[in-house]
């Protein structure tokens, strides 16, 4: 018999193929970053002067040094906001998400199919910006409150709820659930010991991209938040750039055009940008192997 652990050579060059477009893959995904944080690190006359380069022409930390001299503690505080409304908005979503998917994945609920629609047709068609925002402030009040930053737009997204529903029908199995309830489990009991420990994997990709689209998030912000002390990294990060911006238009007058010239405009948007990407890639490997899971999930039929 033939030994199916020796490869042939075609599966060998299958492989050295997949490797070699991973690869390609692999460096489009990276060297993006590697000149973000070059030219973050770049002099500012340099990059005016020679453009981008993975590596820095005249190095300096000059964009840092004025980041974090004049807005050290607005950045630090609305760190904090951003991590809490990631973590609550995450943890709210996780919550109410995927019990709604679990009435729809039931196969003995009869108004299934019509909630499955009134689901899947959000995910088409929505009442637009000014028809939202009179809702979320007028009849919920969450204008200038941590609650703006939460719920609009993030905290139910249609298509999550689809993914949990054909996840729960993929790998929930009827008989599970009937054994359950012939033990005298309820409905509560039977959603939590048993639904959501097989449904791991898939809560914690659907949890990951949710506290990404947090944590990246900056129109709740700009549509509900006018009061500094509640903004986001992202959103002082834009008001920053907004900022810098405006004082370079200004570039030149006499009174201000000394300090404006030494203003870092190019190399403090790379530097804002690592500042708000750094602790995403600190998480991500903590959630790896878990992400990876539940995105294989499915591909796998007994």
């Amino acid at each position: 018999m033939e030994d199916s652990s020796v490869k042939s050579g075609s599966d060998k060059r299958f492989e050295a193929l997949l490797i070699v477009i991973l690869s390609i893959c692999a460096a489009c995904a990276i060297f993006p970053f590697i000149l973000l944080v070059a030219s973050s690190l770049t002099e500012e006359t340099a990059l005016v002067r020679e453009g981008y380069s993975f590596i820095p022409k005249e190095f300096s930390l000059y964009a840092y040094q004025y980041l974090m001299s004049s807005n050290a503690v607005k950045i630090f505080k609305a760190y904090g906001i951003t991590i809490l409304i990631t973590v609550l908005g995450t943890c709210i979503s996780l919550l109410i998400g995927p019990m709604l998917a679990w009435v729809l994945s039931r196969r003995d609920y009869k108004r299934a199919g019509v909630l499955t629609f009134l689901v899947f047709f959000t995910m088409l068609f929505n009442g637009g910006i000014v028809p939202s925002y009179i809702m979320w402030t007028q009849m919920f009040h969450v204008k200038n409150t941590i609650w703006g930053l939460i719920f609009p737009t993030l905290i139910m997204n249609g298509f999550f709820v689809i993914l949990y529903k054909n996840n729960f029908k993929s790998n929930i199995h009827p008989a599970l659930i009937e054994a359950a309830k012939i033990d005298g489990s309820g409905e509560l009991r039977i959603y939590f010991k048993i639904v959501l420990p097989l449904s791991l994997p898939i809560l914690a990709t659907i949890g990951l991209m949710t506290a990404l689209g947090y944590w990246n998030d900056w129109t709740n912000g700009l549509y509900y938040i006018s009061d500094t002390n509640l903004y986001s990294l992202q959103q002082l990060l834009k008001s920053i750039i907004d900022n810098i911006s405006a004082l370079a238009s200004m570039a030149n007058s006499a009174a201000t055009g000394e300090a404006v010239s030494k203003m870092p405009g190019n190399s403090i948007r790379m530097c804002m940008a690592v500042i708000g990407v750094i602790p995403v890639l600190i998480a991500y490997p903590f959630f790896q192997k878990a992400f990876i899971a539940g995105i294989a999930m499915g591909g796998v039929k007994e």
